[in-house]
């Protein structure tokens, strides 16, 4: 009998809900993937890389021709300079880059703070390594750091700190604040930040994505972590990156070569290309505030209670003032009676703190978006 490195772990709940959602027939506003395809002409570069030859292994850190334009992008962005060559590393996805980043710093024995509610992929990545998960909650309702919290969780046994903004599931925007307090906690400390950025541009109301590389402080130690997936809705692409300072790198790319080594090289080189127009990222605000928007419009005839969400294309919702029902029972009940699928926000607590809040993912179509609120306007508590 094998004996699980993980025994807490089971199907995510992204999988679960995905699953119940088709086979009950119901609008999956679960899992976080666009309802839409992605710009044709995006296609027709891959097609033209496939027909002109580019179908072998690419480079282990990535086509040299992506890195270039993505750290003149991250110049031209955030005013920060990477080097291409030993700073910029094109990975299998966003998760991959958590994953390689965390086993490059933690050693068993280590303690890694997480903010929950957090992605479900952070603590079994930190475990995986031999490390210790400690875990400090964000406030509610607006999910934002309390930072007297994250210092007193700080220990002389502390590797890394798991940072995500914007937040999924809450929404929630750094302010460069938050860049400052952080900085002023580790910058005497041999303390790593993992940073978690794949809506980097998915901002709303005028707010600014402070990325953790534009405080010099923090980016000598942070893994930035993106993914392209989110950017140009092509999230089955699994096509991400890592950027960090040299030394960092180094590590991170020794473990990366031993996970995927390299990714697809068609793709590299379409989103290379298509990296070129920053229309394609600067107008994506506008695009999903207008699906945000239209979404919490909506949900204003609803029963739910909630602040629009400052960035991510996640709605969190709560129902605490109408009923005890846990989250997870309501998420099953929505998806079987009424035909919409939801996420839990208690899967992403260790502990399955239920705060009665419920997340909806609002990258779809305004014709589903609209289906789905015309049944959730039948929502019945008991």
């Amino acid at each position: 009998m094998i004996e699980s490195k993980l025994p807490q772990v089971g199907t995510t709940i992204f999988t679960v809900m995905s699953k119940m959602a088709s086979d009950y027939g119901a609008i999956n506003l679960s899992q976080g993937f666009p309802g839409f395809d992605c710009d044709p002409h995006l296609v027709a570069l891959v097609n033209k890389y496939m027909k002109t030859g580019h179908n072998q292994y690419a480079p282990m850190s990535g086509v040299p021709v992506f890195r270039e334009i993505l750290a003149e992008k991250t110049s031209s962005v955030y005013g920060v300079q990477y080097d291409p060559e030993e700073e910029v590393t094109i990975v299998s996805g966003a998760t991959e880059a958590l994953y390689a980043a965390v086993t490059a710093v933690v050693r068993p024995g280590d303690e890694v703070i997480l903010l929950e509610p957090n992605y479900d992929s952070y603590a079994p990545a930190v475990e995986l390594n031999g490390g210790m998960p400690i875990y400090v909650s964000l406030n509610l309702p607006d999910f934002s750091i309390d930072w007297n919290k994250v210092e007193e969780a700080i220990t002389e046994r502390t590797k890394a700190i798991m940072v995500n903004t914007p937040h999924n599931p809450g929404g929630y925007v750094w302010t460069k604040a938050d860049l400052d307090n952080l900085a002023a906690l580790i910058q005497d400390e041999e303390i790593f930040v993992i940073s978690d950025e794949v809506y980097e541009h998915i901002v709303f109301d005028g707010n600014q994505h402070h990325s953790l590389m534009t405080h010099p402080v923090l980016k000598a130690r942070t893994f930035v972590c993106g993914s392209f997936g989110k950017t140009y809705h092509v999230t089955g692409w699994k096509i991400g990156y890592c950027l960090a300072p040299k030394e960092l790198t180094r590590e991170f790319r020794k473990v990366h070569q031993f996970i995927t080594f390299s990714s697809a090289t068609p793709l590299q080189y379409a989103l290379a290309e298509y990296l070129k127009e920053p229309a394609h990222y600067l107008d994506l605000p506008k695009f999903y505030q207008i699906k945000r928007d239209f979404f919490c419009a909506g949900l204003q005839s609803t029963p739910f209670k909630f602040t629009p969400a400052q960035g991510s294309f996640f709605q969190t919702v709560g129902y605490g003032h109408l009923s005890d029902e846990s989250d997870f029972d309501l998420a099953v009940r929505m998806t079987q009676q009424l035909g919409v699928a939801c996420i839990p926000v208690s899967v992403f607590y260790k502990e399955k703190t239920d705060h009665k809040l419920i997340r909806f993912c609002f990258a779809k179509e305004e014709d589903e978006l609209e289906q789905a609120l015309e049944r959730l306007r039948r929502l019945k508590f008991e």
